[in-house]
């Protein structure tokens, strides 16, 4: 979708529904535990019942992810006999915003008016 600076009325009242139909949309959420690297030995050699051990205090924050990128960081809780979690930080909102962009889809060749584009839609989403 691409915003052209000197958008009509007609043209916001278009943006407008494209932007109620982008916030319906599903993002796939990502909540990261931990990383660390391991030999692809000790990874073949796994069977049911093996522990290894994250580089990673259970009292962190764990990081929120959306598309890949980091979006906020929270604490794990416990919601009846599932996991959830507690948001304890959150991003600038441009910047979530701006993840929810899936840059596999982008053609490698980015143009600089699709960047402005990307930072107007932004701005509309956060204006409401």
């Amino acid at each position: 979708m691409r915003v052209h600076r000197g958008a009509g009325i007609a043209d916001g009242v278009h943006m407008k529904t494209d932007l109620k139909s982008i916030l319906a949309l599903e993002v796939p959420l990502v909540v990261v535990l931990g990383e660390r690297s391991i030999p692809l030995r000790e990874v073949v050699s796994w069977v049911p019942g093996a522990i290894f051990e994250i580089p990673k205090s259970a009292e962190e924050d764990l990081d929120i992810r959306i598309n890949d990128r980091s979006v906020g960081l929270g604490s794990a809780v416990k919601i009846g006999e599932n996991f959830g979690i507690r948001v304890t930080y959150v991003g600038d909102p441009k910047q979530r915003i701006l993840a929810l962009a899936n840059e596999k889809q982008k053609p490698e060749a980015v143009e600089e008016e699709d960047e402005r584009s990307a930072d107007e839609i932004a701005a509309a989403l956060l204006d409401g």
